[in-house]
């Protein structure tokens, strides 16, 4: 018969957490696919994050003109639908700025894609809300941000993607 020697207490805590980490793990299942990204910078933009934002932008305001006042706002459950599926595109869209090699640094173009997020979900929100004020506050908001970042990146959209 072997002698049995006591553990100590940090001895039983390692021991402990290195079964846990181990039975975590085997229940994690098989790791994600490698991320694989497809589109560039500009393409992300001109083809996902602009036309989104078009349609956040175009979707409410007043037109004044000498003949009387207009009022644009969605009025059908259809347009909802689109401004929010729009606001939801960009806010989702800023995470894809922040991966791979998208982003500029790891600094304040990320807390630009952050705050980007946060404020189109404002829209997203405003959206399915119905709450047209809210989503003509949240679209300037977003335009501010986009401005905020294109002047401090230069991100320049005129120039074609060469493939």
């Amino acid at each position: 018969m072997h002698p049995v020697m006591p553990l100590s207490t940090r001895a039983l805590r390692c021991g402990l957490t290195v079964v846990a980490v181990a039975m975590l793990n085997s229940c994690a299942g098989p790791a994600p696919p490698p991320l694989r990204l497809h589109a560039d910078l500009k393409q992300l933009m001109a083809s996902v994050v602009d036309p989104a934002a078009d349609v956040v932008w175009e979707s409410v305001g007043t037109i004044y003109t000498a003949d009387g006042t207009e009022e644009i706002r969605p009025r059908t459950d259809e347009e909802w639908a689109r401004v929010s599926q729009a606001a939801w595109v960009l806010t989702e869209s800023a995470n894809s700025l922040m991966i791979g090699n998208r982003p500029k640094d790891t600094g304040d173009w990320m807390r630009f894609a952050q705050e980007f997020s946060d404020i189109s979900l404002k829209a997203a929100r405003a959206a399915e809300a119905r709450d047209a004020e809210t989503l003509f506050t949240a679209g300037s908001d977003v335009y501010l941000a986009c401005t905020a970042c294109h002047n401090q990146y230069n991100v320049d959209l005129t120039t074609p993607t060469t493939p």
